[in-house]
């Protein structure tokens, strides 16, 4: 079980959001996720209540629900260009965050999903995909957890921290040549393609 071991900072003013960005801005790269409160109501759909925004060390949770939604500050910098943000799913994240505010337009994104087809891995979720490369399982556990609850439990920190994180530490890991897809024992099939699809059992 991998677990999350940098820094976490929970940003639930406009003051901290600032302080939070301009530490972000000093990163090339960074990590991102958001949590949504889950809807139990067929029909009911809840808005952003968290977006996390990792490097490599530290991890700021940006309370969404208490912050009154996406700041200019805060859509500038997701449409910065000069900061790469690593995440999965994005365009779902996308779709939901407009929901908040329509006239965001992030850039500088990297998705994860498209970029692992190069090492030839077919499952799309962050916990097998991370199992693929580091044979380490993430959990899930917190994830139906209520995100707009008045305090954010540790485990619920946590685990939003990590999940930001462990994108941006796939992309490290992926980009600087240390995954072998050749040796990895996630192998669906044997086949005579030099590249076989890998993929985690159901």
């Amino acid at each position: 079980m991998v677990t999350y071991a940098g820094g976490i900072t929970i940003v639930e003013s406009e003051d901290m959001v600032r302080v939070a960005l301009r530490e972000l801005r000093r990163h090339k790269i960074v990590g991102f996720d958001t949590e949504t409160r889950p809807s139990f109501h067929k029909g009911r759909m809840h808005k952003v209540a968290l977006m996390q925004l990792s490097t490599r060390e530290h991890c700021f949770l940006l309370r969404l629900n208490k912050l009154g939604g996406i700041s200019e500050a805060l859509k500038d910098f997701l449409e910065d260009t000069a900061v790469t943000k690593i995440g999965l799913s994005v365009h779902d994240d996308f779709n939901s965050l407009r929901r908040t505010r329509q006239d965001l337009e992030p850039q500088g994104f990297v998705e994860i999903q498209e970029y692992i087809k190069r090492f030839n891995i077919t499952d799309i979720s962050l916990q097998k995909v991370y199992a693929i490369v580091f044979e380490q399982r993430i959990s899930k556990a917190q994830r139906l957890t209520n995100w707009e609850s008045e305090t954010l439990t540790d485990g619920q920190q946590a685990y939003a921290a990590l999940d930001a994180w462990a994108c941006l530490h796939l992309y490290d890991y992926l980009s600087g040549g240390y995954f072998d897809p050749s040796k990895s024992r996630y192998r669906i099939t044997e086949t005579d393609d030099e590249q076989t699809p890998l993929s985690v059992a159901q």
